[in-house]
């Protein structure tokens, strides 16, 4: 470097530190202002997140009148680096690359209505079309990579390779840690080819809340019980960390991993019942829950959106929407993938630092589809300057989704004002609703229309729930937006507190149904009974319907109830948020208790960047007028904070139940640690659960080799005494030995519906299988005398083939035995000469928690010998034994034995009804999810 050159450094740098220091300034920063060196991280020593990067990078431009690439704004962490990219950018500006327009693809060769799931998609589409540009992947350049079906197929292949290496199981969890790049899209699918299930979790973004997103991600992939993270190198670090908690995770590995295993991987029957997704729903009001989708649910939410839209192959698709959230994943991506309509894709962050590339990329492309929530419009109202927009076309975009927040009408009237003179069109903004539990949409509007806004009473609205039309638009007026009607196939009605339907304009609970409904909570029963209702589910949203159209009211967890009267935070963080000195969609409403007058207190927090308290003063009290004029009540509190204390979810929402419970606790306005405190705590923590799992181990081991002595010592025994007795005293053996044994090795047992085993009659006892204690379990609470059914595999265990040969046990192929007519007819022929069997007809099991489907095999041999099926559940077994885990832990192992079902006839008819009856039964008490594929 020349002196020159040297002398321009430390000039760009110094200026630097003066409009960094002014960004730390309003930001409250005080400790961050003290360690403010050109070499300081921006990230660990400032504590400056992505959002604050952009801010700042958004000065740093205009004060040199440059534009910075989106490499800097992810790559620079220091002044220093920065000066040099602030060099670079003024000596080549001017050099404005001009990109020519992009001709749409032809239409397709290939229908896949008849397809059932996601995969068939892909073979079917890659098959016939593999050249067919499917993602234009865009960098921070504007440069785009194609990604044709071609090379989704056979990128995924090498994945999912990789995972069968890996020895990952059909039905196992597998989690994506990837941001928006080529590697996510070769990861989903290659999950989908093995039958595993993928699990999107969002990247680490904020170095000053690293230790709440551990936390956090931690939580998910528990939940989801995940066997392998797929993440990138610079995220391994954290990603270690979490390893430690996690006990069902085999590892944390990188794509680059995965492929370089050689060899090709080993095809899997997908049908549409399995699992095709499990999407985590971002936790505005409470804890992340996993809504747990089939190809089924998919493909019924994708095409009904086609139907709704009219989307053909011709139409093209621009996002920018991350591909962890559901809008981004399946409304954006999945949906073009299914309708071979190409789909510009751009990073959330290329978006949020200029959002004007949106737009320039809808121009380029002549997109015709794109959404987002409402914030990116107001963004793109409030960010982008006019001399940013000149050229720009608009005419070709004919549907522009809003959705995934609450729509506000103001948001709509400015943008389609703002953007009209470019060729955006009125009808082209088009609000809907939908949510994760439903695939991700639910109710469209009608196709060209504009918005549809309701004017309606305040105060009957908040006082009686009734949405009544007004023509003035004044202090007492409330405006609503349209989100149109249900999606074929799809309903949804408005219920009271007693379930009830409601008249229409009245607010009431939004119930939903349809085939894009989820299958409930992963891992989470009681949150999964606690929204579902008669064959309908609770959105936890209050909505009324006015003309058969849907509009959204709030969410019902954020009501404030306040003399008499409901109100919306919505409304009041939007009134509140039009104060000066007030960060923008930055602010947040709820209610507490009031022991005193038995009602609620109405709060308002809001972030700020004034530290002063005269201005503080200033806002609050401006805040207070401005909630008063617009509600007619006055806030019981509005309290103040510093920047980016307001905590968000992974889709940008605000965080309200998070917020008032830090109010409650008092820990508003406590500062976050700085980034290298949070990651020493994350240590700490680590240590110290590794410590207390080093302790588990030990202890875990000592037991098991405890257990294992004495089942090699009764094995032996049981052995020795199946060559010397008959039949019927060892089954009486076999019978004691177990429940003896289980009580030896602490599982004691609880068994409800006993009384149904005394009832005579041959019968099929049928039990869901997680363990291999499973059977030792059925051993000692059935009667001794009754045959098991196991798989042919366990022949080839020397000790064992004499005890299945004394006890009667009939040996079959664990798959399916209903396809091999001789060993149904041995089972058969078992049940008429009036001896019973036991059998598991998920035919195996795996490391994964959930109710697998049953083969029908174990009801038709019901019906065929007239017998009786006896259901029974068993729950904890898995947690005591589990998969392929060789440690063991003492369980109480819950039975639940159900009654008896009788075959009224020979039909088919029968053994669908022995079959649903049984899986009914087990399903309520076995403690696991139902998957029914």
């Amino acid at each position: 470097m020349t002196e020159k050159e040297s002398t321009e450094l430390r000039a760009v740098e110094n200026q630097l530190i003066a409009i960094t220091e002014a960004f730390l300034v309003e930001l409250g920063r005080e400790r961050a202002q003290r360690t403010l060196t050109r070499d300081a991280s921006l990230q660990r020593d400032l504590t400056i997140d992505s959002l604050g990067k952009v801010e700042l990078f958004h000065r740093i431009e205009a004060f040199y009148e440059v534009e910075l690439s989106e490499s800097v704004l992810i790559q620079a962490d220091s002044l220093t680096e920065l000066a040099q990219a602030i060099i670079d950018a003024k000596s080549s500006k001017g050099q404005v690359k001009r990109k020519d327009f992009v001709a749409p693809e032809k239409e397709t060769e290939f229908d896949p209505l008849r397809a059932k799931t996601l995969v068939e998609v892909l073979l079917k589409r890659a098959a016939k079309e593999p050249n067919r540009a499917h993602v234009f992947l865009q960098d921070d350049a504007g440069n785009e990579k194609t990604i044709t079906y071609g090379m989704l197929l056979e990128n995924a292949k090498k994945i999912a390779h990789g995972l069968q290496e890996w020895n990952i199981e059909v039905g196992e969890t597998v989690a994506i840690m990837l941001p928006t790049s080529e590697d996510f899209f070769y990861t989903f699918f290659g999950i989908l080819l093995i039958g595993a299930i993928p699990v999107p979790i969002y990247p680490p973004f904020r170095p000053d809340r690293i230790e709440e997103y551990a936390v956090r991600a931690a939580n998910i992939l528990k939940n989801a019980e995940v066997r392998l993270l797929i993440t990138f190198q610079k995220a391994e670090r954290l990603s270690d960390l979490l390893k430690v908690f996690i006990s069902s995770l085999k590892a944390v590995i990188t794509v680059d991993t995965l492929n370089k295993n050689e060899g090709h991987y080993h095809p899997i029957h997908i049908n549409e019942k399995m699992p095709g997704l499990i999407q985590y729903t971002s936790g505005s009001t409470s804890l992340p829950k996993g809504v747990l989708l089939t190809h089924e649910n998919l493909l019924a939410n994708i095409r009904a959106i086609g139907q709704a839209i009219h989307l053909t192959s011709s139409d093209v698709a621009v996002s920018w929407l991350p591909l962890y959230h559901d809008m981004g994943l399946i409304g954006s991506w999945l949906n073009s993938f299914y309708h071979a309509n190409t789909i510009v894709i751009m990073s959330p962050l290329s978006f949020l630092s200029r959002p004007e590339r949106w737009l320039w990329t809808i121009h380029y492309h002549r997109a015709t589809v794109t959404g987002a929530p409402n914030f990116a419009y107001e963004l793109c109202i409030r960010r982008i300057s006019e001399k940013n927009l000149a050229g720009l076309d608009l005419s070709s975009w004919r549907l522009s989704f809003n959705g995934a927040e609450a729509v506000n009408p103001r948001t709509l009237e400015n943008f389609i004002k703002k953007f009209a003179p470019y060729g955006f069109k009125e009808k082209t903004m088009y609000p809907v609703y939908g949510l994760a539990e439903s695939s991700v949409a639910l109710t469209f509007p009608p196709l060209n229309r504009a918005p549809k806004i309701d004017v309606i009473d305040r105060t009957l609205f908040q006082t009686e729930q009734k949405a009544v039309p007004i023509n003035d638009k004044g202090p007492n007026s409330l405006q609503i937006v349209c989100c149109g009607k249900p999606l074929a196939l799809h309903e949804v009605k408005i219920v009271d507190e007693n379930s009830q339907e409601v008249p229409e304009r009245t607010v009431g609970n939004l119930y939903f149904r349809g085939p894009s409904s989820m299958q409930g909570y992963y891992n989470q029963p009681e949150a999964t009974k606690a929204i579902y209702h008669d064959g309908w589910w609770n959105s936890g949203d209050l909505a009324y319907i006015a003309d058969g159209e849907v509009y959204i009211a709030g969410r019902k967890k954020d009501v404030i109830i306040k003399a008499g009267r409901n109100l919306y935070p919505d409304e009041i963080e939007e009134a509140a948020g039009q104060v000066n000195g007030v960060r923008k969609g930055c602010v947040v409403a709820f209610g507490t208790h009031d022991p005193k007058w038995g009602t609620e207190k109405l709060i308002i927090v809001a972030e700020t960047k004034e530290d002063s308290n005269a201005l503080h003063k200033k806002i609050i009290s401006e805040i207070t007028d401005k909630v008063s004029v617009v509600l007619g009540i006055l806030p019981d509190e509005v309290l103040l904070v510093s920047p980016k204390t307001i905590g968000k979810t992974s889709s940008g929402k605000l965080q309200r139940a998070a917020c008032k419970q830090a109010y409650l606790n008092n820990e508003l306005k406590k500062a976050h640690l700085p980034f290298s405190v949070q990651i020493a705590k994350l240590y700490v923590k680590s240590f110290a659960t590794k410590l207390s799992n080093g302790v588990k181990f030990i202890l875990k081991s000592l037991y098991s080799l405890y257990v294992g002595i004495l089942v090699v010592l009764s094995a032996l025994g049981l052995w020795t005494l199946s060559l010397v007795t008959k039949a019927k005293t060892f089954s009486w053996i076999c019978h004691h030995w177990a429940k003896v044994g289980l009580k030896l090795i602490g599982c004691p047992l609880t068994v409800t519906g006993a009384e149904h085993l005394k009832e005579q009659g041959t019968c099929v006892y049928v039990a869901n299988h997680a363990s291999y204690i499973d059977a030792i379990v059925l051993l000692a609470i059935l009667p001794p005398g009754i045959s098991f059914v196991a798989k042919r595999e366990l022949l080839k265990v020397a000790f064992l083939r004499g005890i299945m040969k004394k006890t009667n046990t009939i040996t079959v192929n664990r798959t399916d035995f209903s396809s091999n007519v001789s060993e149904s007819n041995e089972i058969a022929e078992m049940l008429r000469q009036g001896k019973s069997v036991a059998l598991f007809p998920e035919g195996g099991f795996s490391y994964a928690t959930g109710l697998r489907p049953f083969k029908l095999g174990p009801f038709k041999v019901a019906v065929d010998a007239n017998a009786a099926v006896c259901p029974i559940a068993l729950e904890g077994t898995r947690h005591m034994m589990r998969g392929d885990t060789p440690l063991l832990t003492p369980k109480h192992i819950k039975v639940t034995i159900g009654e008896k079902c009788y075959p009224e006839s020979g039909e088919w008819k029968e053994v669908m009804r022995l079959h649903n009856q049984a899986r009914q039964v087990i399903a309520e008490h076995c403690g696991e999810p139902s998957i029914d594929y």
